[in-house]
């Protein structure tokens, strides 16, 4: 049945006939395109934007602050000494990470390369689809980069409400040594909660979002100030001079603690994944009005008060809070961190939703939770099993510290990647020299890079858990993704013209709409084939609808169906929907139009094929992944629950299929 949703190259072809149009329309912004990314709004939708932004976008990047810093130093396989040199480093580091890494890789260059407003990596890499088909190895490669990158992300996606979590409630044993063994259940607890209300959706504690992390920002730009005013030479940091300097000093400590001076642009990724719901405008005003001051003020004071109190490096960032507001702090903490990972588990939704429609993973449920924002989903399975991988690394790690050995490797490799595609964007959609690329990608990849390496170590620490999580997500996605193009092959061997069919059918018309949900255009449905063999009967009006999920995001009313009347009272359609759109067919159906075509909606019958599954010995795929297949094919979602349609008015036909 239609559930197989590969992406012809007729797909392929119509998506750049589009980008190509809105280049035209658009010359002067790179990749054409208006949508959220390069709309305009007033100014004041712009300040409500930049302010939902802080509290969806900002999250992740928002609150590493908490452990960032401290990691660099405490870090068990190169620990730090807390002297001059090293902080004034240290501070440097993160002051050009944040600097080039968000502000030039994202904000300048990557967030201008948005699919009709939408951003991510799956989004950035539907723009290297291929115009002819000698470009399709080269792409093949880099869409399975891009594939593996969104993999990595569930990995962080894991992680991050674990470690955020943990490292705000750790704030408790700065307040009194009594709350110590409270640390983990209260983590534990919080989290549980978490999930718990994630299927009532984002709507109404979104509204709150933008405010608690202004005042989160607020907060730790203030703790900076105070910390700075007794030690103002901190600022001298900026001068890359004391990178290289400690660079000299304890080399080998040095060069492993960009692993834990990376955590201050993890996040990264999330700025350019939630730009479709924002605007490229809004997520820079709050990065330059808010987040990245707050930021650099913290970590200067962070670094300030290290200065005079060596000390104090295992709870850095508590610690400069005075005695009678380090509870408050805690609380704000806590908030800001509940909000970070709130932020992660909506983009992982997205991230699934995206795949699924894709054809990289099996149908799932995914419930919309609000009727004005189609971007509000909950997906249940995934939430039940993130909860449970959260809740398993608290117990199994421990600590924030022991996380933060698990955390970064997965986002570097993402980073990584989001460059490599983006070269090809460059050179491809933009139309840049080789050269001047190659300039702007090279000193990005490489910075990059030398952070991978250094979080190369963390892989026996715990590293290997964000690898693990995207291994096996990239082999699931990749063997649905061949048995769905192999199911399709050999269901396609017994396929015959949908018109000779009809030819050659003696038949009786019989009342009602009948709706054959079919994948290939043109060809005859073996729901069709049997009703005709075995019943003799057609119904009045027979709507044979394929339904293709293109490389854009969204798709314009004006060119959902494509409707073509094949015989008497039969009908082809072809229904399109966008990666990030959930397919409502009987609400696409009922705004069909075409010659001769009437029918109620309120009256259709639906027949889906039910392909069994069963691992043979047919060529294609090793036993294992066929195994893999058929696993995954019986833990699929129902077509009828994906497609939206009422499972009152579905009839399934049954047939086997050997792989």
């Amino acid at each position: 049945m239609s559930s197989d949703k590969t992406v012809s190259p007729e797909s392929v072809a119509t998506f750049r006939q589009f980008l190509d149009r809105n280049q035209r329309q658009n010359p002067d912004v790179p990749g054409g395109v208006d949508g959220h990314g390069g709309g305009h709004h007033t100014a004041v939708g712009t300040t409500a934007l930049a302010l939902g932004a802080l509290g969806v976008v900002y999250g992740d990047i928002g609150t590493s602050p908490l452990y960032s810093l401290k990691e660099a130093f405490t870090e068990k396989s190169h620990v730090l000494s807390v002297d001059r040199i090293n902080i004034f480093g240290v501070c440097s580091l993160a002051f050009w990470s944040l600097l080039i890494i968000i502000s030039v890789k994202y904000l300048l260059f990557v967030m201008k390369a948005d699919n009709r407003g939408e951003g991510g990596i799956l989004a950035l890499t539907a723009l290297v689809m291929p115009k002819r088909s000698r470009g399709v190895q080269k792409a093949g490669f880099l869409v399975s980069l891009g594939v593996f990158g969104t993999a990595l992300l569930y990995g962080d996606g894991i992680i991050t409400p674990a470690i955020s979590v943990l490292s705000a409630v750790e704030g408790l044993e700065v307040v009194s040594t009594s709350f110590n063994s409270w640390v983990i259940p209260i983590a534990i607890v919080i989290i549980v909660g978490l999930f718990l209300v994630q299927s009532r959706g984002t709507g109404a504690v979104g509204k709150v979002f933008g405010p608690v992390m202004i005042v989160w920002f607020a907060t730790i730009a203030l703790l900076g100030i105070s910390k700075i005013i007794h030690a103002p030479e901190i600022f001298q940091s900026v001068n890359p001079y004391y990178a290289v300097q400690f660079f000299t000093h304890e080399s080998g400590k040095a060069f492993l603690s960009l692993g834990s001076i990376f955590l201050v642009v993890t996040g990264g990724e999330a700025l350019y994944a939630d730009m479709g719901h924002f605007g490229r405008k809004p997520i820079m005003i709050g990065w330059y009005a808010m987040v990245l001051p707050s930021l650099l003020l913290n970590y200067w004071g962070q670094g300030a008060f290290l200065l005079k109190n060596p000390e104090a490096i295992e709870s850095a960032f508590f610690r400069m809070a005075p005695d009678a507001l380090r509870l408050p702090v805690v609380i704000i903490a806590t908030l800001a961190t509940i909000i970070a990972s709130q932020a992660l588990i909506s983009g992982v939704f997205s991230l699934t939703a995206q795949a699924v429609q894709l054809d990289y993973l099996p149908r799932i449920a995914i419930r919309h939770t609000s009727r004005d924002h189609a971007g509000q989903i909950y997906v249940p399975f995934v939430n039940w099993v993130l909860m449970v991988a959260c809740v398993g690394l608290v117990l199994g790690f421990r600590s924030s510290t022991n996380l933060a050995a698990a955390y970064g490797i997965a986002v570097t490799m993402t980073m990584g990647i989001t460059t490599l595609i983006f070269y090809r964007v460059l050179t491809d959609r933009w139309k840049w020299r080789k050269s001047l690329a190659l300039l702007v990608c090279g000193p990005m990849f490489v910075i990059e890079m030398g952070f991978f390496g250094a979080n190369l170590i963390k892989v026996p620490h715990g590293g290997w858990f964000a690898l693990a999580v995207g291994v096996l997500l990239m082999t699931n996605m990749q063997t649905w993704r061949r048995g769905r193009a192999l199911v399709a092959e050999r269901i396609r061997r017994g396929e015959r013209n949908l018109d000779e069919v009809l030819d050659e059918a003696e038949s009786t018309r019989v009342s009602g709409t009948a709706v054959f949900m079919f994948k290939e255009p043109g060809k005859a449905p073996p729901a069709l084939v049997n009703n005709l063999k075995h019943n003799k009967v057609l119904h009045r009006v027979t709507l044979v609808v394929s339904v293709d999920t293109v490389d854009e995001p969204y798709v314009a009313e004006e060119q959902r169906y494509e409707c073509t009347r094949v015989a008497p009272g039969v009908f082809q359609v072809l229904l399109n929907f966008g990666f990030m759109e959930d397919p409502d067919v009987p609400k696409a159906l009922s705004a069909v139009q075409h010659r001769g075509l009437e029918f109620d909606p309120e009256d259709v019958t639906y027949f889906l094929g039910h392909e069994s599954i069963i691992a043979g010995k047919a060529p294609g795929m090793n036993p294992l992944a066929e195994n893999l297949f058929v696993l995954l094919n019986r833990a699929a979602d129902s077509a009828s629950r994906f497609f939206n349609l009422p499972p009152d008015k579905v009839f399934e036909v049954g047939s086997r299929v050997e792989i």
